[in-house]
């Protein structure tokens, strides 16, 4: 019930933000600007590192003399559904960061202020561009990136030196790789894939040559059900079955918890992870910063070697239409694109929201992998409605089915059905 109740909010977007009137305004003043006032900024799961947070209080509070900045965190599971409930009402927060691949939803439902004017001032041609492009509609720019990364391997280097392996050239080797450290190691996943992680699945359709949807005019047609995503996605059950004892019905979520309770010999994780799993044992949530030598990194490789195409995690930032303090909020989001605050999360395994900060990722093995796996980097259909179909709940459950063994053309076919009425209702 929980999960129908989800995807008929989530498809109601952009009714529920017409209707109450958000049609994206500009970034003039408001109810409570030129005085103090109290500015809410939404952040998600605990990816911003606590220096980040710190910094953008502390220095919107100081440059604003009796104005608060109060960062309420928000849990990505049901985000869609919040959002768009909570930017639609009179008590709207002021900041919201989103998901890269729920930005087109929200911008083009006019939840978002024009940042237009402001696009110069924020980074310009410095600013990511497919993070630019995930947060603009209709020629105008609503939502700016906030931080990037790709998908990276951390593996335990003890447990590929005792089975003989080496790291893979290719991606059928890390298949290989990944079923022969599962047998060497009862009780341990050579590659960690829990069921619900949809987003592991897209490396396996990318490097068969599938898709996951394309756009021909204004219809959008879903791609699971291809030759080619199905030999991915066989490919991507045989390495559940056979390399991975991570729960069928667990997600995404904190995998340095697995890792660093040493039943993970393989992890494909956001390159941020890898301060998650070295986060010492005085952090709010401790890792294992005993494995720091034993920690290794490297860019998932391609079919045919080089680096595989793999999903680019991150979110954008915004200011609802409907904020209260526009101006305030605005100068807030100004301190989150700063060359400060961007350094911050570059220092903490994040790709900033600006090219010219690349360097602040450092020379280590996990920024030289993220420089190898940003090459090749893709997004999820830029669809409005993409947004709608990651609510749905629909790529958990057919994720969750062929971990449990489900007939892969069978379950893509039927997926494609699904996803073809979300896109193009």
């Amino acid at each position: 019930m929980r999960r129908k109740a989800l995807a008929a909010a989530a498809l109601g977007i952009s009714t529920a933000l017409a209707l109450a009137g958000c049609t994206g305004g500009t970034s003039g003043g408001g109810p409570g600007d030129g005085g103090t006032a109290e500015v809410r900024v939404w952040l998600n799961g605990t990816d911003t590192p606590d220096s980040a947070r710190d910094y953008l209080k502390t220095t919107f509070e100081k440059e604003h003399p009796g104005s608060t900045l109060t960062i309420e965190e928000q849990a990505w599971t049901g985000l869609v559904d919040k959002l768009t409930t909570n930017l639609s009402g009179s008590d709207s927060p002021d900041v919201v960061e989103i998901g890269n691949t729920q930005a087109a939803a929200f911008t083009s439902a006019g939840a978002f202020l024009d940042l237009t004017d402001l696009k110069e001032q924020l980074g310009g041609d410095d600013l990511l561009p497919g993070f630019v492009e995930a947060g603009s509609y209709d020629g105008k720019f609503f939502a700016a990136p906030y931080y990037s990364g790709a998908s990276l391997v951390f593996y335990r280097k003890d447990l590929l030196a005792a089975a003989g392996l080496t790291v893979p050239t290719t991606f059928d080797q890390y298949v290989s790789n990944g079923i022969a450290l599962a047998k060497a190691n009862p009780g341990v996943s050579g590659i960690s894939f829990p069921g619900q992680d949809w987003y592991n699945l897209l490396p396996y359709i990318w490097e068969n040559g599938g898709e996951v949807a394309t756009e021909d005019g204004d219809t959008w047609t879903s791609s699971f059900s291809s030759p080619e995503s199905v030999a991915g996605l066989e490919q991507a059950q045989k390495v559940m079955d056979q390399a991975s004892v991570a729960p069928k019905d667990g997600n995404q979520a904190d995998p340095q918890v697995p890792f660093c309770a040493g039943t993970i010999a393989t992890l494909v994780a956001p390159s941020w992870v890898s301060k998650a799993i070295l986060a010492p044992a005085d952090a709010t949530e401790p890792g294992c910063p005993d494995q720091a030598a034993n920690l290794g990194v490297y860019a998932l490789p391609g079919k045919d070697g080089g680096a595989a195409h793999v999903f680019a995690g991150g979110s954008n930032i915004a200011v609802s239409a409907r904020s209260e303090h526009p101006d305030l909020a605005t100068d807030a989001l100004e301190i989150m694109l700063s060359d400060d605050y961007q350094t911050i999360l570059g220092q903490h395994g994040f790709v900033p929201a600006k090219i010219s900060l690349a360097s602040t990722l450092g020379s280590d093995e996990v920024a030289t992998a993220i420089g190898e796996a940003a090459a090749n980097v893709k997004l999820t259909p830029t669809s409005p409605r993409w947004a709608d179909v990651e609510a749905s709940g629909v790529l958990q459950d057919f994720s969750l089915s062929i971990a449990q063994g489900g007939d892969v053309e069978d379950l893509a076919k039927a997926l494609d059905e699904k996803i073809d009425g979300i896109l193009n209702s």
